[in-house]
């Protein structure tokens, strides 16, 4: 049944009609500045960003794509034009018909945001030129920034304390605002009025994610390098010395460490890698490095927080907060929990780690932009997973260890060179298949309507024998990429055989670092004993032209 909703936003009535589709909800109720708002109008939040020194402010999106905000309005930064406060939520119309893809904001505060168009609007606070409008004149309204990125399209936005950081499509990075520990990356301390294009070591580098401490910057690039520029009196660039970097600077340590993720918080940092790993470094008064002790480090350090992988951290850099989620649901925090200092990865009940920050942060902000898809409209490849296993609608039935699994003809034959061969000209209604188990042949035909794969890294091991059999290369990037989520030091060896079997290299590659890594205790494993006589030789060639066997 369809609901309609009488809002009154600034004394005018505004009625909102939401179907139940519409209706998933964004559960911001955590936060207390959403307190302020009704039931009805938190069962229309889809994206949301609380910020602000107190959490006092916050911007939000509806299910029908209008902008709200609401609080202090300190420097203007709710965007309305003036700098009232307000205690209910007003529509933020200068941003009508955008739709926010990402969002960030500083001390003062000010606020960058980039649109789904990858365009950029600043408002707010602006004494160190943070807006990058060429002024420093606090901007009341948002202000579309183009110096420079005319001709891009911005991905990623991040802020420091008073200085802006975004990331484009094509890897490029782009900084501006207070510089006086050199965290524009620009070579000076002179503060940056307009977006420049940070260079120096990223000239030729591919920048595929980018986070800001209060007065530092950071890059990942596709190679899994991390870059780091600013200020590093507490330690937080990670390099192992305490002066501040003017232009961006390698982090030597993390040699052999591919890190997919970073996080800043307001004097540490945080990396997630590719094996699930994290490091931290930087300022440790609250234990926010996780280390079991409240001593600054200058290098990267392991966090040992579980056996699990971790795929989810979470730092802010206006919080001395720490958060990580694991591949089983798990989170954990640590650093300044509500005016604790819990100084070893605690887990803890919730299912977020936005959770952690709304609840044991200082100031309760959102770490990042909090979101949730509408699902009222199916598109074609919703409707054709629907349509998976379906024995109403199917015309062909795979027989697999005495199981049925309902398909298409028409859906295989486009999306599979081997079907279209196979099953042209047959008229069978039933294929039986004893080449493959019911898991890993259900899972190749459900990736064919799905584009992506849920089995086990076990499973996708089989799954990987049938790809390569079939010559499907996107599957069989998948299920390397599923296989690498499940190694450890008991089955890495099995893992590295098998893809040096399926001739899968970045699997290889991946195995061969793992092993490399946790040399010491591979060795000792039941695989590594009864490992090929010529797999062994490779590797054993193969790792010590890498050094792994030097003292």
């Amino acid at each position: 049944m369809e609901e309609d909703f009488l809002l009154v936003y600034g004394g005018r009535v505004k009625p909102v009609r939401a179907t139940p589709s519409s209706l998933k909800m964004l559960d911001v109720g955590k936060w207390p500045i959403f307190s302020l708002c009704s039931e009805e109008e938190l069962q229309l939040v889809r994206q949301a960003c609380v910020f602000g020194s107190a959490g006092n402010e916050v911007l939000y999106t509806t299910v029908n794509d209008e902008i709200f905000v609401l609080g202090t309005n300190c420097c203007g930064c709710l965007g309305l034009g003036d700098v009232q406060s307000t205690i209910e939520p007003r529509r933020l119309d200068s941003l009508s018909g955008k739709k926010i893809a990402c969002l960030s904001y500083g001390s003062g505060p000010h606020v960058v945001l980039a649109t789904t168009e990858g365009e950029v609007f600043t408002w707010g606070h602006n004494a160190y030129s943070q807006l990058g409008n060429g002024t420093t004149n606090h901007g009341l309204v948002p202000c579309h920034i183009s110096t420079n990125l005319s001709n891009k399209q911005v991905i990623e936005v991040a802020c420091g304390s008073y200085h802006s950081l975004v990331l484009t499509s094509d890897g490029e990075v782009f900084a501006w605002g207070y510089n006086n520990s050199g965290q524009v990356g620009s070579g000076s301390t002179a503060n940056q009025p307009i977006p420049r294009r940070v260079t120096g070591c990223l000239q030729n580098k591919t920048v595929v994610n980018i986070a800001c401490g209060q007065m530092c910057s950071m890059a990942v690039v596709d190679t899994g390098e991390v870059y780091v520029w600013g200020y590093n009196g507490n330690g937080q660039l990670g390099l192992g010395s305490g002066g501040n970097q003017p232009t961006p600077c390698r982090i030597a340590a993390l040699q052999g460490i591919r890190v997919q993720r970073v996080a800043c918080g307001y004097a540490h940092t945080l990396v997630l890698t590719d094996e699930g790993q994290v490091y931290a470094w930087g300022a440790n008064s609250y234990g926010q490095l996780g280390t079991g002790n409240k001593s600054n480090q200058s290098y990267p350090t392991p966090v040992i927080v579980e056996k699990d992988r971790i795929i989810e951290i979470a730092a802010c850099h206006s919080a001395h907060t720490s958060a990580a989620k694991t591949q089983g649901g798990h989170v954990y925090m640590w650093g300044q929990c509500r005016g604790q200092s819990v100084t070893l990865p605690h887990l803890t009940h919730f299912s977020s780690t936005d959770d952690v920050f709304a609840c044991f942060a200082t100031p309760a902000v959102t770490w990042r932009l909090l979101s949730v898809e509408p699902d009222d409209h199916l598109t074609v490849a919703e409707s054709l997973k629907r349509e998976f296993d379906n024995p109403n609608t199917a015309d062909l039935k795979f027989l697999v260890d005495g199981k049925y699994i309902y398909a298409h003809k028409v859906l295989l034959k486009i999306r599979c060179e081997h079907f279209r061969s196979s099953l042209e000209g047959n008229e069978d209604e039933i294929v039986e298949m004893s080449e493959f188990s019911y898991p890993v042949y259900r899972a190749f035909l459900e990736y064919l309507y799905t584009d992506s794969i849920s089995l086990s890294p076990e499973e996708a091991v089989g799954l990987l024998d049938l790809a390569t059999f079939y010559r499907e290369n996107r599957l069989k990037k998948l299920c390397q990429q599923t296989i690498k989520q499940g190694i450890c030091e008991e089955n890495a060896i099995a893992l590295l055989s098998a893809a040096v079997k399926y001739d899968a290299q970045d699997l290889e590659e991946f195995c061969f670092r793992f092993c490399v890594n946790h040399l010491t205790v591979v060795t000792q494993t039941s695989g590594f004993a009864e490992m090929d006589h010529d797999l062994l030789k490779n590797f054993i060639s193969k790792a010590s032209r890498v050094g792994a066997f030097k003292n």
